[in-house]
């Protein structure tokens, strides 16, 4: 990864970054691994790692920048931090859901969101939404907003028909 984005997301695993790298790699196509970083026997009192095992992992999806960090148990991931895939078909739709999906289990709530087999949580949203929802059309936003609120993976036919 040529330039340092300003922010970057941070991702902390329970020792399984590489799997979930890997996973997110294999999952979107315009994607890439960078540069790892390796535990040492320094700091071992405090992170517990055979030296050599992978610390950080960089990796990129979609022009975004990640770090994936293999640490420990003391931090879990919550729906208060998600990651939004926007879609142009239902098609895109289809393949993200049921690839995000994988290996639950599966948390998954209402309105587009799901929560993958790592903890992360990710909104799998078609482009239109945004479209209806930002109109001026306030009878297509409240039909939109009541098929939306009865659906998991959310369906565009049935977000435009309300």
């Amino acid at each position: 990864m040529a330039t340092m984005q300003k922010i970057t997301p941070n991702l902390w695993f329970d020792n399984v970054a590489e799997e979930a790298v890997n996973y997110y790699v294999s999952i979107f196509k315009n994607s890439s691994i960078g540069r790892k970083s390796f535990y040492t026997k320094e700091g071992f009192e405090f992170h517990q790692k055979p030296v050599g095992t992978p610390m950080t992992i960089e990796f990129q999806i979609e022009g975004q920048e990640f770090v994936a960090l293999n640490a420990g148990p003391e931090f879990q991931f919550t729906e208060a931090v998600s990651f939004i895939v926007s879609c142009e078909s239902q098609e895109e739709i289809d393949y993200y859901w049921n690839k995000l999906s994988e290996g639950g289990p599966v948390e998954s709530q209402q309105c587009g969101w799901l929560k993958d087999k790592f903890g992360v949580s990710w909104q799998i949203i078609p482009t239109i939404l945004t479209e209806i929802m930002s109109g001026n059309d306030s009878e297509q936003m409240s039909k939109t907003m009541n098929a939306m609120f009865q659906m998991k993976k959310l369906d565009i036919e049935k977000l435009k028909n309300g």
